[in-house]
């Protein structure tokens, strides 16, 4: 039983050690292709949304206990910085793990996406992308999914851009963007996605949204994504 047991834990660390090397690998080969994009004429900036905060940590990792909001902050540190490398001036909703609601409002959630609105429209930005990590009770599920405003042609473009680059790398992840009903791109007429990085309900996935190579190649397409739609 004890060799059993052990062989076990071998053959998941072995697989699990070759699914991050696959996916890296696939990323080098993109770099070329990302790197031939040119960088945007003009000057232009994104507001890059880290969801959730503060008491409303959202999804909870399967095996791990990691919470959504932590991860997306630090996925949209890494998207910023490397935006940042492509002289794309970027604004995060939030820098830290608080919530953005006032305190004492009387709807916590409210008064949060108001204040997230509110720095949209303070920063007058070219694009805005949020952050999110996704979850559902199949364990199977996993892969990547970008999502836009119903009628927003821009914010579809958008969206397509980023989920092509995903689909490219993301296990799982299907290559059409979707309409998404979300108040964070319906509260602004700015090209606006909302991106689900992956399931924190895969434990496989789990463990590689929390793996820095893997956060820094999937920003990385993000960021291919969005330089694409830039120079369209």
């Amino acid at each position: 039983m004890f060799i059993s047991i052990k062989l076990k834990t071998i053959i998941i660390a072995i697989v699990f050690t070759i699914v991050v090397f696959c996916t890296s690998f696939i990323v080098y080969k993109n770099v070329k292709a990302a790197n031939s994009v040119k960088h945007p004429q003009e000057n232009v900036s994104v507001v890059i949304d880290a969801g959730h905060g503060g008491i409303d940590g959202g999804s909870v990792g399967k095996t791990t206990g990691v919470t959504e909001s932590e991860l997306n902050l630090i996925f949209a540190k890494n998207l910023s910085e490397q935006l940042k490398k492509m002289q794309i001036s970027t604004f995060l909703t939030r820098q830290d793990d608080n919530g953005l609601y006032e305190s004492g409002a009387k709807n916590l959630k409210r008064s949060d996406m108001k204040k997230r609105k509110d720095i949209i429209e303070k920063c007058s930005p070219k694009i805005v992308v949020s952050i999110h990590m996704n979850s559902f009770p199949l364990s199977s599920s996993k892969g990547a999914q970008v999502f836009y405003k119903k009628g927003n042609e821009q914010g579809k473009n958008l969206a397509q851009n980023i989920q092509t680059q995903l689909s490219s790398f993301v296990e799982g992840t299907k290559k059409d963007a979707k309409v998404g009903d979300f108040y964070i791109v319906n509260c602004t007429e700015v090209p606006a996605v909302l991106i689900e990085c992956g399931f924190l309900s895969n434990e496989t996935e789990e463990h590689l949204l929390m793996q820095k190579d893997y956060q820094t190649n999937v920003c990385y397409l993000i960021m291919c994504g969005i330089i694409s739609f830039l120079n369209q």
